[in-house]
């Protein structure tokens, strides 16, 4: 808005918001760039439950550890990859009703978790658990 006096010459009083604007396409860059660092470090911590666990039989559930060296045990025996996918094959045939708990390390990557669980689905074993610790009270 713009007043005069009648002659052409007199007083502006309309904001400038180009440093306004400036302001706001910088702010504007610095979150687009700070956004996806964000959301690439995001800890995870694996749940725990307050449930308490009734005593399994050995003989019926089966045991995969995995560690974050990614070294895989099947029942306290390493395993490869390759010959985890063949024992879990023959398990399934020899016991249609076998169960397979996962225990993963702490610090694992949640991909090599659902790598791992792929392979059990992969397997036809549809009873599979993951092992939690009990809950600090």
């Amino acid at each position: 808005m713009a007043m005069s006096a009648g002659g052409g010459q007199g007083v502006r009083s309309e904001i400038n918001i180009t440093p306004l604007l400036d302001l706001a396409f910088v702010l504007l860059i610095i979150f687009m760039i700070t956004t996806p660092l964000l959301e690439n470090s995001t800890n995870l911590v694996i749940p725990s439950s307050g449930a308490n666990n009734p005593a399994l039989d050995p003989h019926r559930v089966q045991t995969v550890s995995i560690d974050r060296a990614e070294t895989i045990k099947l029942n306290n025996e390493t395993v490869s990859v390759e010959t985890l996918s063949q024992r879990l094959i023959d398990l399934r045939r020899s016991n249609p009703d076998v169960a397979v708990v996962i225990r993963p390390d702490r610090e694992l990557p949640v991909q090599k978790l659902v790598t791992l669980m792929d392979g059990l689905q992969r397997a036809g074993i549809s009873k599979v658990g993951i092992a939690t610790k009990p809950e600090e009270r």
